[in-house]
Formats: C-alpha cells, sequence, structure tokens
C-alpha cells in the first residue's frame, strides 16, 4: 500500500505542477494583458492551457483515487507539495529567484507533511496494538 501512496503523490504533484507551469506559459504567451476578445483569442489558441486543462484533470482523477485509500491528513498535506515542486520548476524554466522566506516556507510545507506522516504511522500502530490486545 506504501508504494501506491508514494507513486499517486508522485502522479498528483506531477499533473499538479505540469497544470500551473502551464498556465505560466500559457500568460506569458498571451502577453500583454488586456479586456478584450483579443487577448481570450491569444489564449484560447495556445496549446499550454489546454495542457494545463489536462494537467488538471489529472491532478483531480489522481486526488479522487488516493482520498480512497490514503489517510486523509498526511493525503492533504502531501498535496501541498507541488508549491515546492511549482517554486523549483520555475526556477529552472523562468529563472526565477527563490529567496530565503521562499526556502524557509518550503521546509515548512516539507516538515509538515513528514510530521503528519509520522502521526499517522504512530496513529495505526496504536491501533493495531489495541486490536491485538482485545
Amino acid at each position: 500500500m506504501r508504494k501506491f501512496y508514494m507513486i499517486g503523490f508522485l502522479f498528483l504533484m506531477l499533473f499538479d505542477t505540469l497544470g500551473q507551469i502551464s498556465f505560466k506559459m500559457t500568460a506569458e504567451s498571451a502577453q500583454p494583458l488586456e479586456a478584450s476578445s483579443f487577448w481570450l483569442f491569444r489564449v484560447f489558441t495556445e496549446p499550454w492551457v489546454y495542457i494545463a486543462i489536462c494537467g488538471y484533470i489529472g491532478a483531480f482523477f489522481t486526488w479522487m483515487t488516493l482520498l480512497r485509500r490514503a489517510p486523509v491528513g498526511p493525503a492533504f498535506a502531501a498535496s501541498h507539495l507541488e508549491v515546492v515542486t511549482v517554486m523549483i520548476a520555475s526556477v529552472l524554466l523562468f529563472g526565477e529567484q527563490i529567496s530565503l522566506s521562499h526556502l524557509i516556507g518550503a521546509a515548512f510545507v516539507i516538515g509538515g507533511i513528514v510530521f503528519l506522516a509520522f502521526a499517522e504511522r504512530d496513529e495505526l500502530e496504536k491501533q493495531k496494538k489495541e486490536q491485538r490486545v482485545s
């Protein structure tokens, strides 16, 4: 089951990151931003917008599949790893800078996920011990 979670969360991160990065690519390609039908035409003729939509559809179905099997607390926390992966992808693809506050925020996200995973593991072990005693 642990392998299922790992693969599922990997796919969730990939789909979420693909969606976010694709929307950024769409926005950059459809410049300048303006409230007009010409701008909407530019947006919807960009292939990146459709890749973004596919990314979010993939993330939705992956998330729904994970929620059926994974504990909600760690699953919800792990779903926020895309904040970190999008930050890394933005540095690599767009040359964006990472500040100290970004690094601290990423560390808090990852740390929170680790703590929740340990808490969930401890709770499962506690439940197993109680079942053996009963």
